[in-house]
């Protein structure tokens, strides 16, 4: 039974059998919907010789064509003259949001106020389940801007009764803590690492001041990156994953997978190498449709969008909290996975490997990594730039043992080439702010295959 409270416990508790029912009600509505007032689904679906009618339930979506963020941005300007997504008159649009445009022209996204209210319901369901109330004040540390991110939290902050202070970046000014005594911060992983050392340096320790929960979203980690961060602040560390596309899944207390708000967002999992959706328990991408309730209206809906984030249906069973709706693995970035000899690994298998306990008294966790081609033809090469607080003093043996061993340990087929020597980690230890990111603008990229294909 459930150990905490819920934001809508009617919903967030629904048994399977009534959950699964409420979504088919849903996914028939959408579906109804998109035909009616998207002119992009409108033309899909006479393409595909596609009857909204026949779409009953959701396993009838895994029967409609997968679409991309490359295909927004191909039925949008300045490609076509209007922007083909849009599923309703301009006058009912409240806000025009854009994703960061990090893989190409920004996607445009209209959302109507009832939206807003759809978005901040999941971030209030998830602030709930990791014990937020009207007792918390929460510092946000995400960008108040064309993403829906930080905007999305406040509204939901509203619901709740909990009070925002909308700092919007990670630098603020320690005296924030000192005066407001806020009790949470959301953020990224590294940016509440550099402001855990910030306050240190400062004479404040992170543990001593009122912050007693952290989040972190905004980008998947590590669970040993977690786990140092909550040890250097002294709290438990949630997650959160969410886009302006419209996820928006966290976990709750019982930190056992992220909880997908099944009535408002469908999830499915895909296989674009075998081009077929697979079973849970197996990995793939992350694919979302829009669900609207019975006479509810959507700016932009999107059916059948593949998020190009990778992750696992992790359970469908009642969670310890309570809480009915299904659980999935964090989701890692598509973009930041390579392959090397028949073995994926992604960005957070690096930061795993750097983030281990005996080695983090010399580094950082600050890292970079690239994959290069070796000297002799079918070689590669891995190198691993790492942040050390003093160069002089790192112990360097141990800290590329630890890696090393770590990140092999669930590599079978890339353990063999290293032992084999057709496989390198080679190693380069920087001072403070080294790293070649720290002079660049935007997100860092900490993992790039840098091979001639």
């Amino acid at each position: 039974m459930a150990t905490g409270s819920y934001f809508s416990p009617e919903v967030e508790t629904l048994g399977r059998s009534d959950l699964d029912a409420l979504i088919d009600e849903r996914v028939r509505y959408t579906v109804r919907y998109a035909a009616e007032h998207s002119p992009f689904y409108r033309h899909l679906f006479k393409e595909n010789n596609i009857n909204p009618a026949e779409i009953r339930e959701h396993e009838d979506l895994l029967d409609l064509p997968v679409i991309s963020g490359r295909t927004i941005r191909e039925h949008q300007p300045p490609v076509t003259p209007e922007f083909e997504f849009l599923s309703t008159g301009w006058n009912n649009v409240f806000s025009i949001q854009e994703t960061s445009g990090t893989s190409g022209t920004p996607k445009g996204f209209f959302l109507t106020w009832d939206d807003w209210k759809r978005y901040a319901e999941k971030y209030a369901r998830s602030f709930v389940s990791q014990g937020f109330s009207d007792k918390d004040r929460i510092v946000v540390c995400a960008s108040y801007g064309m993403n829906v991110g930080a905007n999305t939290m406040t509204i939901a902050a509203r619901r709740i009764g909990m009070g925002i202070i909308p700092v919007g970046k990670c630098t603020f000014e320690s005296r924030i803590l000192k005066s407001y005594k806020p009790t949470a911060i959301v953020g990224s992983v590294f940016k509440l690492l550099r402001l855990a050392r910030r306050l240190s340096a400062e004479g404040m320790k992170p543990s001593d001041t009122t912050i007693d929960k952290l989040v972190a979203g905004g980008e998947s980690f590590a669970d040993e990156s977690r786990t140092y961060l909550s040890k250097m602040w002294g709290v438990p560390v949630y997650n959160t994953y969410g886009s302006t596309e419209g996820t928006m899944c966290g976990e709750c207390t019982q930190i056992a997978g992220l909880h997908v708000p099944e009535d408002l967002v469908h999830l499915d999992v895909y296989d674009p190498r075998m081009q077929s959706f697979v079973k849970d328990g197996e990995c793939g991408r992350g694919v979302l449709t829009t669900l609207l309730p019975v006479g509810g209206k959507c700016g932009m809906l999107l059916i059948n969008y593949d998020t190009e984030d990778t992750t696992v249906v992790h359970s469908r069973e009642r969670c310890g909290c309570g809480r009915t709706h299904m659980r999935i693995v964090n989701p890692q970035r598509e973009a930041e996975t390579v392959w090397a000899f028949g073995n994926p690994f992604n960005r957070t298998d690096i930061e795993a490997a750097v983030f281990q306990s005996d080695s983090m008294a010399y580094i950082t966790g600050e890292y970079e990594a690239s994959v290069y081609d070796g000297d002799i033809p079918g070689e590669a090469v891995l190198r691993v730039n790492l942040e050390c607080f003093d160069p002089d003093r790192c112990d360097r043996t141990l800290v590329e043992d630890r890696f090393v061993s770590r990140f092999l340990k669930y590599k079978s087929l890339i353990t063999e080439h290293y032992h084999d020597g057709s496989f390198a980690i080679e190693f380069n230890f920087t001072g403070p702010r080294g790293l070649d990111f720290f002079t660049m603008k935007g997100r860092p990229r900490r993992l790039i295959d840098r091979r001639v294909h």
